[in-house]
């Protein structure tokens, strides 16, 4: 093997993505699980998942084991953390006390310029 491992973006079909397939957390456990290899794994997308299911915070402590990247953004404008309804303190906290050790890729359209954008980040570097 390459040592390559694949993650495989969770999307929301309720608006970004009409006819999305893998829209769902079950469906992208299901893939994995048929797959069965520890190289496909989840990209867990907090925006999508927010909009598609909810329940953030049980489903990254359930699906940790096959969460391989996890991206973010806030809902409902798909703007950086703290300008929507998820309580991103708390879930990062969260991700921290179940062992989540990978990189959190942000993937928003800053609400104003880029540099206002990044500000929410600075406690956690």
């Amino acid at each position: 093997g390459q040592g390559v491992t694949i993650a495989m973006e969770l999307l929301n079909s309720k608006i970004d993505h009409p006819d999305q397939q893998c829209d769902h957390t079950a469906f992208g456990v299901e893939v994995c699980r048929r797959v069965n290899s520890p190289r496909v794994r989840l990209l867990y997308d907090i925006y999508h998942m927010q909009i598609m299911e909810g329940d953030l915070a049980a489903t990254t402590e359930r699906l940790l084991p096959r969460i391989g990247h996890i991206q973010l953004a806030d809902v409902p404008q798909r703007h950086e953390p703290g300008t929507g309804e998820i309580n991103f303190p708390f879930l990062l906290a969260h991700l921290d006390r179940i062992g989540y050790r990978g990189w959190i890729g942000c993937e928003y359209n800053p609400d104003g310029d880029t540099p206002e954008g990044l500000k929410w980040a600075k406690p956690y570097l």
